[in-house]
This record gives structure tokens, sequence and C-alpha cells, in this order.
């Protein structure tokens, strides 16, 4: 029995297999679960931490960091059916400023959709999501500072509230459990905030997304943006002209409610499985259509042809939510996520047809 334990879990352990048994059978006394070798990584990656006798400062920080992902995962978890986008400007707006007031209206109108909102949980910008979704639809993130950053009146007794020492682990929060993101004036924390998004659409490290850039009308902050981009990054070769079409720029919070809510009009989600790339959409695609992805994106593919399947894969068990959704599945050819982008707008496009 001990070999045959030791024989599916010798990827990862200890090297001590006393210790490795007494780790086996605690996650067996705490109960049944379907991550139990997982839960049993979790204890060996803490027990190699304490080997490798780390600075006590580095200990605390592993450990702080696992205490806030854990938790903020299970304040996630029983709304993750639900979209959500996260608002990001500065803590420093006054409430009567243009900029406030089209962020508090993006927000009211975005719950309308059925959307929840994500804010920083402080004043200013992140004060105006909250106000625009109410507590009910709200979730804040905030992040321990000395100044700045207490938590706003609408989420300050919330649940729904989560408190971070890091700003790593809460900018993992934001990305993770939102499905688009929201850009209003703001310093360098907004442009952080922006600038990493990006960056992991751009290198494939997050699921495409749709990035807005709002603002007040007269308003030239996004404008002025979008020259440094076009004069600096772009002129010298640091970025491609596709990369600039993953931001949207409107000074209107109804434009902007449409053009998130569109981003998931036909296309749903996608994963990896194997080499392929699987696209879940709402509803199959013609023939015709299907043609006219494969004409239009064939720069897009490796190898081979988007083909369209009515069943999920065996890899997708463990999402039985997407069991109804239609698959699009290629070989992806992972040079241009920005392009991945597009394809998914021309999906989105054929909603009307």
């Amino acid at each position: 029995m001990m070999e045959e334990f030791f024989r599916k879990h010798e990827s990862y352990q200890t090297g001590n297999p006393k210790l490795d048994q007494l780790i086996h059978e605690l996650i067996h006394q705490a109960g049944p679960g379907a991550n139990a070798d997982l839960a049993e990584e979790l204890i060996v990656t803490a027990l190699k931490a304490h080997t490798d006798k780390l600075d006590r400062g580095d200990m605390k920080m592993l450990n702080t960091a696992m205490k806030e992902l854990r938790h903020s995962l299970k304040v996630f978890e029983p709304y993750r059916a639900i979209r959500k986008v996260s608002i990001f400007g500065s803590a420093r707006t006054p409430r009567n400023s243009l900029d406030f007031q089209i962020a508090e209206k993006f927000a009211k109108g975005i719950v309308q959709k059925g959307w929840m909102v994500i804010t920083g949980a402080a004043s200013g910008i992140m004060q105006a999501g909250n106000e625009g979704a109410g507590h009910k639809k709200s979730f804040g993130l905030n992040i321990q500072l000395p100044f700045e950053q207490e938590a706003n009146p609408v989420m300050l007794q919330d649940p729904k509230l989560v408190s971070f020492k890091y700003f790593f682990t809460r900018k993992l929060m934001f990305l993770r459990e939102s499905h688009a993101t929201v850009l209003c004036p703001g310093g360098f924390g907004t442009h952080d905030e922006g600038f990493e998004t990006l960056t992991l659409i751009q290198t494939g490290k997050t699921d495409p997304r749709p990035i807005v850039c709002l603002d007040a009308p007269g308003s030239d902050y996004w404008t002025d943006f979008f020259i440094f981009l076009r004069q600096q990054l772009l002129k010298q070769g640091m970025i491609h002209e596709e990369d600039l079409d993953l931001m949207y720029v409107t000074h209107d919070p109804s434009v902007a409610v449409a053009y998130v809510t569109d981003f998931y009009k036909v296309y749903h989600s996608m994963r990896y499985i194997r080499d392929l790339l699987v696209l879940r959409i709402e509803k199959p695609l013609s023939e015709k259509q299907l043609d006219q992805l494969n004409q239009e994106f064939k720069h897009l593919l490796k190898k081979g042809k988007i083909t369209q399947s009515l069943k999920p894969f065996d890899e997708e068990r463990n999402a039985p939510y997407t069991f109804h959704l239609t698959r699009l599945a290629f070989y992806f050819k992972r040079d241009s996520f920005a392009n991945l982008n597009k394809l998914i707008h021309r999906i989105n496009s054929f909603s009307g047809v």
C-alpha cells in the first residue's frame, strides 16, 4: 500500500518517506476532496520553505500571501457565474468631477446588464464605481497603506471587502476575478494596473478581455496617453500597431457599457487543451460564417483550420456550466494575442446575422 502511494505521488515530495506519509494521512483526516493531491503539495511547499531555512521576512511574505489569496478566493467563489468588471482610477478624484460622475454612471449601467463591479474600495473613482453599482453588486479589494486607502462608506462593512497587505496578491485577484477592465483618469496605480493587464493579454498570460479607457467629454487625458504610445512605443517598434487595438477610448459611459457587454455577445470563454486553443461560444456558427473566419484569420493558424464542435472535450468535464456551449478549436500561432481579440470581435459580429 505504501509503495503504491509513493508511485502515485513521487513527482513532488519532501524526500522523507515518513514525512510524506504523514502529510498524506493528514489530508485524509481533513476529509475528502477533489483537490487532495494539490493540498498535499501545498503542505510540501510549506515544509520545503521551512527546511530551506528562509529568512523570517521571506516566510512571513509567503504566509501572508497564501492567507490573502485563500480568503479572497473564498469571498469570490459564490459569485463565479456572474461577470465582473474591474474599475480603476484616482483616489483623489472629487465627487463634483465629471470623471467621478461618468465612472458612477458606467457602474450603474453595467450592473443593469447583470454584471458586478470590483474596485480598490477607496475614495475617488473607486467610490464612484461602488456607489454606481451599489454594495450588493460591488466588491472591494483594499490595500493597506499609511494614506489615502481607507475603505469607502459603500464597502466599509461589506463582507465582499477584502483587505490586502501586498499589491501583487491584490493585482492577481483584480485580473483573475474580472472579465473586463475600465480605466478612468488616475495616477501611477491606475497606469500600473492598465499596463499589467495589457502585458498579460499581449503575452497570452491571461484571457482576452475588453479594456476601456473612459474619461469625461472634452478631456484629453487618454488622447495624450495614446499620443505617447504612438510617438514613443509604436514609432520605436516596441509594440505592434494591433496592440493599440486592445484598448477602446470613449467619453460616453453607455458606449463603454455596450463595448464591454458586446465582447461576450457570442464569445463566452477560452482554454487550451493540449495544443488546441478552444473558444467557447454561445451559439453555433453557420458553415458560411466558419468559412469566413478561416479565410480572414488563417494567419493565426499554425496548421489546419478552425473547426466547430457542439460537444465539450473530455478535459472540460470539471466545467459543467460550459457544457451547453459550442466550441471553436484550432492550432493557434501564439505570436499575436492582439489579433486573437480581433477574432473574438469578428465572432461577435455574427450575433445579428
